[in-house]
């Protein structure tokens, strides 16, 4: 990353790698497509029943879910921390309508409440100042916020233990924070916006899927899993949404926050 001439102001700028080529081979194959189905159908589910509102993907670069998004109708603006992840996002979206904004993405050039719903996807884990994303996630919002993350409560918590063994399986691997629900849920708190639906997406690792190389055995592990209830409780990476809180009559949002 260092040849790319990165604005120092930019603190975090976890989402160039994930727009990148090399990061994209991990959701590569029949496994990998399996993979984006599984976390863009989920996605389409939190947002179904409401109007094809304006929505923002933070970091996004990657394309993974505003490719679906935006032909589902929803009207998508994309931000990177590099020229570069325009670029290649670019390549993912052609034929496909959308907007793209280089910017720091802990502060984002837009006013309070312009999006409807601000998404971002495989870069909270990635970033230190995790809150300070939220918190202008938050900002920027009008309606709810999702996002994913790594869940402590479930195959992670041998994270540090396994982490050589999963980088040796992988490659291209890197480190990541793990996050607990209800430390979550207080940092959403603090903005105004409570968690109304957390959403697991595998029981089983992924590392495991990417190495069957077999989505038709990957759903026939994880649909036990499902209907046994192990992947609402223990599974990762989590979809989260939260919402707005209505502020009271005479108060506002940064007032209950």
């Amino acid at each position: 990353m260092d040849s790319l001439n990165i604005n120092p102001q930019y603190l975090e700028t976890a989402d160039i790698e994930t727009s990148s080529p090399d990061y994209a081979t991990r959701f590569s194959g029949r496994v990998g497509s399996y993979f984006l189905e599984v976390q863009s159908s989920i996605t389409l589910q939190l947002l179904a029943g409401q109007e094809k509102k304006s929505v923002l993907d933070v970091g996004g670069g990657h394309g993974q879910l505003a490719g679906p998004l935006a032909e589902h109708g929803f009207p998508v603006t994309v931000t990177g921390s590099h020229d570069i992840c325009g670029e290649r996002l670019a390549e993912r979206m052609q034929g496909v309508s959308y907007a793209y904004q280089t910017c720091d993405n802990l502060h984002l050039p837009f006013a309070d409440n312009s999006f409807h719903t601000v998404i971002s996807f495989r870069l909270l884990p990635h970033v230190d100042r995790w809150q300070e994303l939220i918190a202008e996630m938050c900002r920027v919002a009008q309606h709810c916020v999702i996002l994913d993350y790594p869940d402590q409560r479930s195959f992670n918590i041998l994270y540090r233990m396994l982490f050589t063994i999963k980088k040796a399986m992988e490659g291209n691997t890197r480190t990541y924070s793990m996050f607990s629900r209800a430390q979550l849920r207080q940092a959403f708190f603090k903005n105004a916006f409570t968690v109304t639906a957390c959403k697991p997406e595998f029981f089983w690792p992924m590392v495991l899927h990417r190495k069957l190389k077999h989505p038709g055995l990957s759903k026939a592990l994880e649909t036990p899993a499902q209907l046994l209830g192990l992947t609402h409780l223990f599974g990762s990476p989590v979809i989260l949404q939260s919402k707005a809180i209505q502020p009271a009559a005479g108060k506002t949002r940064e007032e209950i926050g």
